[in-house]
């Protein structure tokens, strides 16, 4: 064999050798993300990808079903649930790494545009006998968790199922029921009323802060993430004031604000 075919073969060999290694190196980030946050979050990631030359994959859903779904593939980078009691509730398991808050949501009551019924800032309306009531299911996403919680505090969520006349899985689906006319009241995250699609069909009553507490949303480092310190850029990239001014945009509180 010449010699000049040994170098070339010798060549092909250390360039198969490397591929392996240079795909591992693609960057890409894969964020698992609450329903209510999908817009402010896709809008960040887009922003991020033309900065940092990444590819951003967004997984949405209920905030349970995301947590089970990353537990289970060990696949993802960040984690992004509609409020916080969800890494108290998995703390421990050790797949929840460095967080930072990246705003406040809080439940609101939601009509039809323009309030037909005349439904009063009070959390009592929800019992109206003239109002179909949606709530959210409290095993599938953050939305239900957080009505649970605070209708418990006030010592009337077992009433309060029992008087709704459908119950959904997240944010999105009460709008839409809410929307097509299949109930008069909701309890919902604020912040969705502000979306376009939303604004012109529904609307918000804010509750006082002492009933409807609002929730902190924590953006959480993966422990098994491929992709730490650009996982932990995109974290910052958020937290930021250009970020903030994005979920500001979508009707949620940022995270100067004071409570």
């Amino acid at each position: 064999m010449s010699t000049t075919l040994r170098h070339l073969r010798r060549l092909v060999f250390c360039l198969v050798a490397l591929m392996p290694a240079a795909h591992a190196q693609e960057k890409e980030l894969m964020i698992y993300c609450g329903i209510t946050m999908v817009r402010p979050i896709t809008e960040l990631a887009r922003q991020f990808e033309q900065h940092e030359k990444v590819k951003v994959t967004i997984a949405q859903g209920g905030s349970e079903d995301l947590y089970q779904s990353a537990k289970k593939s060990r696949l993802g980078d960040i984690y992004f649930p509609g409020e916080p009691s969800y890494r108290d509730l998995h703390q421990a398991e050790g797949l929840l790494g460095n967080y930072k808050l990246v705003g406040y949501n809080q439940m609101a009551l939601f009509v039809a545009k323009g309030n037909p019924k005349g439904v009063k800032p009070q959390l009592d309306e929800i019992f109206r006998k003239d109002l179909n009531l949606i709530l959210g299911n409290a095993n599938s996403g953050s939305v239900g968790q957080e009505t649970k919680q605070m209708l418990d505090k006030a010592g009337i969520y077992p009433r309060a199922v029992a008087k709704a006349a459908l119950m959904m899985p997240d944010s999105r689906a009460i709008n839409l029921a809410l929307k097509r006319g299949e109930g008069d009241l909701a309890l919902n995250w604020r912040a969705t009323a502000f979306f376009a699609d939303n604004a012109p069909h529904i609307e918000a009553i804010d509750l006082p802060t002492s009933v409807a507490k609002p929730q902190a949303l924590l953006l959480i480092q993966l422990s098994f993430s491929k992709n730490p310190a650009l996982a932990g850029k995109f974290i910052d990239f958020v937290a930021s004031p250009e970020g903030q001014a994005v979920f500001r945009k979508y009707g949620f509180l940022d995270n100067r604000q004071s409570h």
